[in-house]
């Protein structure tokens, strides 16, 4: 699978948002509340509508899936999946760890993604065969011996509920949790990538969520699945984790099962 036109095509959709993104950060920018309660802003609107205004005029029989807009379906097998601000909270509260999140996924699998963090200037691309990159330099997860070494991340308790909470501080119980780090959404990921952290852990997620994250972790030499260890599709239910260390999966699994 040829994928270079299509990383060329995501890295003009990152400059997009990047662009449109960029002056709103730490602005005062209008917030909304949608009908799950989740707020939006302006950003993430014009951000999602730049992207969406290339792939409509360089890919237009693709399938695009936009959090902010929902689907446009098209006539191929291939979808891209566009996050424009995955993080709206932090980027509300000025913290640059939120990310603008890129996948193309095809008959259901995704094959490439891309997380840009616009205000640091940090971009990670990761292809189906290739090495995930940071600003163009090949990155790698680093190995985790013992699950009580894991340093573990999540985006914050309150997004479990009670059930999953019980099955997720199962799991850090038996890591090092003196260096549990909350909040950071799809930047954690982007840190588990680049050999900072060893797990992370959420529930709840949607396909733009975590689509851009797979390839990502896993041409860094990650990762992903969701809670029992099976590979993440467009058919999975949002129980996520992600390991820089594929050889802790068993590990992991086994300490979700039990509950704390």
């Amino acid at each position: 699978m040829n994928l270079d036109p299509d990383i060329a095509l995501a890295i003009r959709l990152a400059d997009a948002a990047r662009a449109a993104i960029r002056p709103h950060f730490r602005s005062q920018v209008a917030t909304e509340r949608k009908s799950d309660a989740t707020p939006v802003t302006l950003a993430d609107r014009a951000a999602e509508e730049a992207m969406r205004r290339i792939l409509k005029a360089e890919a237009g029989r693709d399938t695009v899936i936009g959090e902010e807009f929902g689907t446009d379906s098209g006539s191929t097998s291939r979808s891209w999946v566009l996050d424009p601000i995955d993080g709206t909270v932090g980027f509300l509260a000025g913290r640059p760890l939120f990310g603008t999140l890129i996948a193309l996924v095809v008959d259901g699998w995704p094959v490439l993604g891309l997380i840009d963090q616009p205000i640091l200037g940090e971009r990670w691309i990761g292809a189906t065969g290739r090495p995930t990159t940071l600003n163009g330099a090949a990155i790698h997860t680093r190995l985790c011996r013992e699950l009580a070494d894991a340093a573990i991340a999540t985006t914050g308790p309150h997004y479990f509920d009670d059930h999953d909470g019980q099955h997720f501080m199962g799991l850090a119980a038996k890591t090092d949790h003196r260096r549990m780090v909350m909040g950071g959404d799809c930047y954690n990921y982007a840190m588990l990538a680049s050999g900072h952290l060893d797990i992370v852990c959420e529930a709840g997620l949607k396909l733009h969520d975590w689509a851009a994250l797979v390839p990502v972790v896993e041409g860094a030499g990650g990762t992903m699945a969701d809670w029992n260890g099976e590979p993440l599709h467009s058919g999975s239910d949002g129980h996520v984790i992600a390991l820089g260390d594929p050889a802790r999966l068993e590990d992991v699994v086994a300490a979700l099962a039990c509950a704390h």
